[in-house]
Formats: structure tokens, C-alpha cells, sequence
């Protein structure tokens, strides 16, 4: 398996998404030590001449205007990190911390930051030994980044706090011991150049992002075969339709939905029915709000790119000038406004996907059986399974209210409007596992469906995903326990397998 290496290119959304499944080791590039050193020099001759600097020889926040003694700067580092790993709740997950670990290493690596470079390896030796903190989710507002999120990963580089190792929570003395690793003793300026920064931000996002980039292929295709399994017309995805409309996410799913349906004998079955002229909204306006929801994953996906790739310590250093400003790079705005967004943008893709499925548990609607269960009344088939689509749809609706409207000051009015912005981003990662099991819930209704309507046959491709999800779930005859079932549909989508199979036979837009 390839490295990932950090060097002067900029990380793509690929490179996360290989990051998250793959769990590659990483490397450092040479020309990105040269950065490192050279702005660690800067640092070390303010702390040798006595210039005043933020951070470095003060101390934070409202305490900045009182001076720091030259013997006391490593130790204001090291109080710094305990004082702020005050965090609470549950344990972010592993996958996210590890993440959240690569973009502080990104940002480090800039050569902005003014840290030396053991510092900086130490972080990448606890990536490759799968040294994973524990990094409790709660407590971060988003301000000066995510100073308490970031302060519980950092106090495994100063052998403090606890770490995962393979699955097993220890002291980080211990983690380090096992992999035969030493602690650091933090140096002037280290210890708010490794807390400042949206890094907790952009793991909760870029994660989301990534799922959400695969939910929406998905959502084109179940949609596809809920509209096939509900005799659907497709005179509402024609290309001229979109074209004169001009936004480009509406084209793509308009031109998905043609391919995937193309020659699909239940489709030319009705072709021409004249009850069929107009079809419900969610089904005839797929491509507007599947569309609508692409061109908001593009901006969402352009934010945090820029994120991940930018700086966003405090202060920063300019080696070329020698210069050290203070600046607000922390403050998690930009991507707390994207999350929030992410969070809307995966809340109307799945409340789309729960109409299809009421449609399709209503005869009226669909002239299918009651519930998609023959002997309906001995068998309920998919009614409660439905209702949890709406319980989680109503779960959505909670959480896409955006946290980024808010702000409450903090650090005696210094830090007077903060972004929330890791609110945001980790109720978009909610949202979008309620998503994901929605849509799984429409899979197995709308594969269920297709089959009530033998001996009409699906088109090719809806006809290969029903039997990819046949290997895994059997057509329901008889009512069952259903979770298992879910939770299968649900891994077909979230593993890929959906997407893979369906680009096996076509292109997808």
C-alpha cells in the first residue's frame, strides 16, 4: 500500500478518503523539513534576544499582556496543553482522531507554525504506531480552533493523558513504551501551534464529506429503482429539461437516471399511460434536489479543501521577512457555515428518499400491496420500517438547525464571537448516518417492489443491484426480524458496493 506523503502539494478529498479506508503510513517530504526548520529558527532567536511575542514569551488569550521569563517559556508550553485538555463526553471515534492527527501535520508542515521538526515527526511516528489519543468529543467552540479537542491530543506527545493502541485504552506512557517511543518536552511557542487550528472541525467534516460524496451516487440509484418499481415516467429527466435551467448537479442526476434506466421493460411497460403524464414530487423532481444538493456538496467540498490545505495557527510566522503577526486563521467560521450547510444538504437528500418510501407502502399511490407484504394483516412487511426512515427524518430536522448562528463569549470577552463550528460538524456526521440508513430502508423497499411487479423486468443495472442486494438480504415473504436486514442494505451503501457495482455496467455522473 502506498504512503500518503505530506510534501508542498496540496491534500485532496481522494487523499482523505484513501487516508480513511486504507489507513496508509505516512511519510514527510524533505522540502517540507526545510520549511519547518527554517520558521523554528525565527522562534528561537526571539526567545534568545527577549522580543516580546505572543505565545511565545506571554501569556494566552486575556493573560497576554503579562511577559513570560526566558527559563519559564517550555514550561508555559507544557501547563498550556494540560490547562486546556479539559474536554468531556464520550471518546471521538478512532478514524477521526487519526484524521484529525494528518491535517495538524499538514498544517505544521506549511512551515508557518515555528515548531521544530522532532515535534512534527513525533505527531507522524504516532499516525504509523497507530497511537491514537483519547480525544473526549465535547468542548471545543470552534474560537481559537479547537483548543481542548487539540489540547487532549497533543498531551500523548508530552506523555500525559491516554491513547488507543489496536483497541486497547492506556496511559500514553504506556502507548509510547510499547512502541518504543519517547515523550517530548514541548519548546517556546509548540504548545499553541499544535492547539491552534480547526483540525477537530474539518475531521468531523471531511469524514462526512466523503460519505456524502458516495451517498449521493447511491441516492440516484435506489431513486432510480423506486421510480422504475413505481412505474415512474422519465419524461421528467429528459435533457432538454435540464439544459434550459442550466444548473450543472441537475444535469448529472437527470442524465444518471436515463442511463441507469435505459431500456428497462417496466419503464416502456407504461411508457404511454396516460395517468402517468406527471408523477409526485419525489419522484419528479429528483434531479432538482438531488441536483441541488451536488452543487452544494461542490462548495462544501471547496471549503474544506481549502481548510485542510491552509493555515490556521496562531501567530504565524513569515520566514522570508522575519515577521511574526497575530491574526484570527483559527477562527473556525468558513468551515463551521460549510458544515452546517453538509448537515442541510444530506437532510433533503434523505427526506426525499423517506417520500419514495411512503409511496411505496401505500396502495393508493403505488397499486402495489399494502406495505410491500403479501397477506398483508398476518404480515406488516416494511410499515415499521418506513416509520424509523421518519424517526430518523424527524432526528434530521433537530439537527440541521444550524450551530453556527450562535456564539457565547469566552475567555473574559477576548475571544467576544466564536464559530461553533465543531457542533456543526459533528451533527453533519449524525445527519449523514441517518441519511445512509434511510436510504438503505429505500433500498430494500424499492428492490422488494420490483420484484411484486414480475414478470416485468428491471433494466440491466437496476437488475444487477437487485441481485447484489439478494446475496445479502432475501426477498421478504414473510415478516422477520428486521434489523439485520437494515443493517445490511446499510453496509452495501456505505462500503460501496452499491456505486462499484453500477460503474461496473455504466459511467455515473
Amino acid at each position: 500500500m502506498k504512503p500518503l506523503i505530506i510534501n508542498e502539494k496540496d491534500l485532496s478529498l481522494s487523499d482523505i478518503a484513501y487516508f480513511l479506508e486504507h489507513n496508509p503510513q505516512v511519510e514527510i517530504d524533505g522540502s517540507v523539513v526545510k520549511k519547518i526548520e527554517r520558521s523554528r529558527e525565527i522562534i528561537s532567536d526571539i526567545v534568545s534576544s527577549g522580543r516580546t511575542v505572543y505565545g511565545v514569551n506571554t501569556g494566552f488569550g486575556k493573560f497576554s499582556d503579562v511577559k513570560i521569563s526566558r527559563d519559564q517559556t517550555e514550561e508555559l508550553q507544557h501547563r498550556l496543553v494540560l490547562s486546556h485538555a479539559a474536554g468531556v463526553g464520550d471518546p471521538m471515534p478512532v478514524p477521526l482522531v487519526r484524521l484529525m492527527m494528518l491535517l495538524k501535520l499538514k498544517n505544521l508542515s506549511q512551515g508557518y507554525s515555528g515548531v521544530r521538526f522532532k515535534t512534527v515527526e513525533l505527531l507522524k511516528d504516532l499516525i504509523n504506531h497507530n497511537i491514537i489519543p483519547v480525544v473526549p468529543e465535547k468542548g471545543s467552540v470552534g474560537a481559537s480552533g479547537d483548543l481542548a479537542p487539540l489540547a487532549h491530543m497533543t498531551l500523548v506527545l508530552i506523555g500525559e493523558g491516554e491513547a488507543f493502541v489496536n483497541g486497547n485504552r492506556m496511559t500514553s506512557k504506556e502507548a509510547l513504551k510499547i512502541k518504543n517511543l519517547e515523550p517530548i518536552q514541548l519548546a517556546a511557542k509548540e504548545g499553541l501551534a499544535l492547539l491552534n487550528g480547526t483540525q477537530t472541525i474539518q475531521a468531523y467534516g471531511l469524514w462526512s464529506l466523503v460519505k456524502a460524496e458516495n451517498l449521493i451516487k447511491a441516492a440516484d440509484i435506489i431513486g432510480s429503482i423506486s421510480l422504475e418499481a413505481l412505474l415512474g415516467t422519465l419524461t421528467a429527466f429528459d435533457e432538454r429539461i435540464q439544459n434550459i435551467r442550466k444548473h450543472p448537479g441537475q444535469q448529472k442526476v437527470a442524465q444518471n437516471f436515463r442511463n441507469i434506466l435505459a431500456n428497462s421493460p417496466i419503464v416502456q411497460s407504461h411508457k404511454e399511460n396516460a395517468h402517468k403524464v406527471q408523477d409526485a414530487y419525489s419522484l419528479r423532481c429528483i434531479p432538482q434536489v438531488h441536483g441541488a444538493v451536488r452543487d452544494g456538496l461542490e462548495y462544501v467540498k471547496s471549503v474544506f479543501e481549502r481548510e485542510m490545505n491552509g493555515v490556521t495557527d496562531n501567530p504565524l510566522i513569515f520566514p522570508d521577512e522575519g515577521d511574526v503577526l497575530s491574526g484570527g486563521n483559527f477562527h473556525g467560521e468558513p468551515v463551521a457555515l460549510a458544515a452546517d450547510y453538509l448537515g442541510i444538504l444530506m437532510s433533503e437528500l434523505a427526506s426525499l428518499s423517506e417520500r419514495r418510501i411512503e409511496h411505496m407502502m401505500d396502495p393508493a399511490e403505488s397499486d402495489l400491496v399494502a406495505f410491500l407484504a403479501k397477506d398483508g394483516g398476518m404480515n406488516s412487511g416494511f410499515m415499521i420500517a418506513h416509520v424509523t426512515s421518519a424517526a430518523l427524518i424527524s432526528e434530521n430536522k433537530v439537527l440541521a438547525h444550524p450551530a453556527s448562528v450562535d456564539s457565547i463569549p469566552t475567555s473574559a470577552n477576548k475571544e467576544d464571537h466564536v464559530s461553533m463550528g465543531t457542533h456543526a460538524a459533528r451533527k453533519a456526521m449524525e445527519i449523514v448516518k441517518n441519511a445512509e440508513n434511510v436510504l438503505a430502508i429505500e433500498l430494500l423497499c424499492a428492490c422488494q417492489a420490483l420484484e411484486l411487479r414480475q414478470p416485468l423486468e428491471p433494466s440491466k443495472v437496476t437488475g444487477a443491484v437487485l441481485s447484489l442486494v439478494r446475496e445479502q438480504v432475501p426477498y421478504l415473504n414473510n415478516d422477520r426480524y428486521m434489523h439485520p436486514d437494515i443493517i445490511k442494505a446499510q453496509k452495501l451503501i456505505s462500503e460501496k458496493n452499491i456505486v462499484r457495482k453500477v460503474e461496473e455496467l455504466i459511467s455515473l455522473q
